[in-house]
This record gives C-alpha cells, sequence and structure tokens, in this order.
C-alpha cells in the first residue's frame, strides 16, 4: 500500500486547550482506518482536521502528495458522512445525494446515471423518487454514503456514523460498510468510541487518548498485545492480576498469585521486561471453566462462582480464585450439553501462560 495521507509533528490548540499533540500518522490508500477513543481524546478534531474544518496550529497534513495548509475543505479529495447524516428532509432520496453535484457542470441526463450508480453501491436501487423523511435509521445512513460516494472522493471521513443505530441495525451496516470500502477501493477513515466496531471493521486502529495515539495497530495485534495497561483496559475486557516478576535471559519467570508459576518470553512485556511487582493481563475468553470429563489443562486452579451473567450464545462468569484480590471474569460458548453453573459453586479453571500480557 502507498500513503496517501501523512500527518507531520501536527498540534491543535484552543486557548490553553491542547487538543491534538504532536499527532505522526500515515494513512495508506485503500485502507479502513479508524479512529478510536473516549469520549474528548481528540478523535473528531483529527478527522476535522483532515477534512479541512479545523486548521493546524502547528505541524502539516499531506493528502495525495500535496500540502494542505491553504486548500480549504470543498477543494480537498475528501468527503464526511456527519453523525446526523445531515439528510434533507424535504428532498427526495435522488435529490440528496445529487445534491453535491450541483456546481459539476452536468447534464441532467449524466446526473441521474451518477445517481442511479451511486444508489445502486449503496443498495438503495429504485428508491429515488422516496422521500427522505419516510425513511429508516439504516436508509438514511445509506443515503448520506451515496451523496459523499457519487462525488468519488479519495479519502471518506466517517464521524461515528453508525451510532444513533440500533443494536442490530449497526451489526448489519458495520458488514456493509466493509463490502462497500471494498467494493469502491477508496480511503475510509472512521471515528469510533466502540471498541467492538473498530476492530470488526478496521485494518488498522488508531487509539487516542488526551490528543495523542496511545498505539496503532492492526485490530488483533491491538486486542492481543496491547502496549500499556490504558489500552488494554480501554479494548475489550481484561482481568488484571498483581504478581512479581523476575527477569531471564529470554523473558521472566512469573509468580501469579492464586494461579501458580510460569515463565514467559520478553515479547509479553509490551513495555519492557521489569523485576518485581507487576500487573498481569488475562482476557476472559483465555480463561476457562472446566467441566466434567474435561481433559487436564496444562494449568489449573481452584474457584468458586461469584456471579453468572448469560448472553445465550456467551455465559460470563466471575469467580474467586483464592489469593487473588477480585474475582476473575471468564467467557465460556455455551455449547450443546455445557451446563451453566450456578451462584456458588464449586469449580476449576485453567489458564495458559501464552495469553498473559505484563505491564
Amino acid at each position: 500500500m502507498s500513503a496517501l495521507i501523512q500527518l507531520t509533528a501536527v498540534q491543535k490548540y484552543y486557548g490553553d486547550y491542547h487538543a491534538l499533540r504532536d499527532i505522526n500518522l500515515t494513512i495508506n490508500e485503500g485502507e479502513f482506518f479508524s479512529l478510536l477513543g473516549p469520549s474528548g481524546c481528540g478523535k473528531t478534531t483529527l478527522l476535522r482536521t483532515i477534512a479541512g474544518f479545523e486548521g493546524v496550529s502547528e505541524g502539516a497534513v499531506m493528502i495525495a502528495g500535496k500540502d494542505m495548509s491553504d486548500v480549504p475543505p470543498n477543494l480537498r479529495p475528501t468527503n464526511m458522512v456527519f453523525q446526523s447524516y445531515a439528510i434533507f428532509p424535504h428532498l427526495s432520496v435522488a435529490e440528496n445525494v445529487a445534491f453535491g453535484l450541483r456546481k459539476s457542470g452536468m447534464g441532467k441526463p449524466e446526473k441521474a446515471a451518477a445517481v442511479k450508480d451511486a444508489l445502486n453501491m449503496v443498495g438503495l436501487d429504485g428508491y429515488g423518487d422516496r422521500a427522505a423523511h419516510a425513511l429508516s435509521g439504516g436508509q438514511r445512513q445509506r443515503v448520506a454514503l451515496a451523496r459523499a460516494l457519487i462525488l468519488k472522493p479519495k479519502v471518506l471521513l466517517l464521524d461515528e456514523p453508525l451510532s444513533a443505530l440500533d443494536k442490530k441495525m449497526r451489526e448489519h451496516m458495520q458488514v456493509e460498510l466493509i463490502r462497500l470500502q471494498r467494493a469502491v477501493g477508496i480511503t475510509f477513515i472512521l471515528v469510533t468510541h466502540d471498541q467492538e466496531e473498530a476492530l470488526v471493521m478496521s485494518d488498522r486502529i488508531a487509539v487516542m487518548f488526551e490528543g495523542e495515539i496511545g498505539q496503532l495497530a492492526d485490530p488483533e495485534s491491538l486486542y492481543r498485545r496491547p502496549n500499556s495497561r490504558r489500552v488494554a483496559e480501554f479494548i475489550g475486557k481484561m482481568n488484571f492480576i498483581n504478581g512479581t516478576a523476575s527477569a531471564t535471559d529470554e523473558g521472566a519467570k512469573l509468580l501469579v498469585p492464586g494461579l501458580g508459576k510460569c515463565t514467559i518470553p520478553a515479547e509479553q512485556f509490551p513495555q519492557g521486561v521489569t523485576t518485581g511487582d507487576v500487573a498481569i493481563g488475562i482476557r476472559p475468553e483465555t480463561l476457562a471453566v472446566l467441566f466434567e470429563g474435561d481433559k487436564a489443562p496444562r494449568f489449573e486452579a481452584e474457584a468458586v462462582v461469584d456471579e453468572v451473567v448469560y448472553y445465550g450464545d456467551m455465559t460470563y462468569y466471575d469467580v474467586r480464585v483464592a489469593e487473588v484480590e477480585k474475582p476473575l471474569t471468564i467467557a465460556m460458548k455455551n455449547l450443546i450439553g455445557r451446563p451453566v453453573l450456578d451462584v456458588g459453586a464449586k469449580t476449576r479453571i485453567a489458564w495458559d501462560e501464552r495469553s498473559l500480557v505484563v505491564f
């Protein structure tokens, strides 16, 4: 992939407030890229900086090799889909989609063909004459996408476009956006505070905190090997156990209270191997409740079920283990024939040293 967008030492101030802090970022051509973080972390400000709605206080924004310093939003090779969709309710679907072509110089037949192609692209073929106010939330979102894509931008900017949809429609539109991005082949940049949404849709994710990029990685690396406890706590769920580490030539020996001892390689210490007190992270799905007949695992410990949360496909258990200060959360798939344990049940839990991340 070749670089399409380059941000170099970007700073953004609003008076004394430092909104963006030394952002250095490259986004590739044809990439589905996400800016992820809590409210107020600067992700929307960064998106608006790329779009040109916000200027930079210091640094440079380059798109397709061109400095965007003096280029207004309407002349940049970008288009944005807003959280509110900004659909005109008094216009038809076709009129909404064609709105951006007002100054294109295209004739009516050309505009009509372009609108038809754009609606077909987002799965709304035949909806052109419908009133925009009569559409569902998912359909309005598709109209907003068609209106943005009809201008054939090099970059499509998406500012939390799915946040107003219900859970089922949001999950459906996540898949539709992935398919659409692959079909059109242009760069998508998504702003979201939803970790699952970013993991599902992205080629790479930049996790932001307080105007800075905390980690930039592909979804699997970000989830399995977060580079800090802050990123680990923000991405999905993670148990933390206080333990001790003793450095070796290739990594460290760990003492995990309540679970036992193990040796792990240096790569499982994202901030470098340390000796002494450490925080040991382990994802709920990498722990397991052992049921009758299960094979003996590499490591196991006795536990008592403290809480049970049933989701249908999954059951989440909070279990208490001797010497572990807080209950550990374990995610178990509800397979056919597998019982759901009751609160207070005694059980055994299994773990593997390969799933540990140490901070």
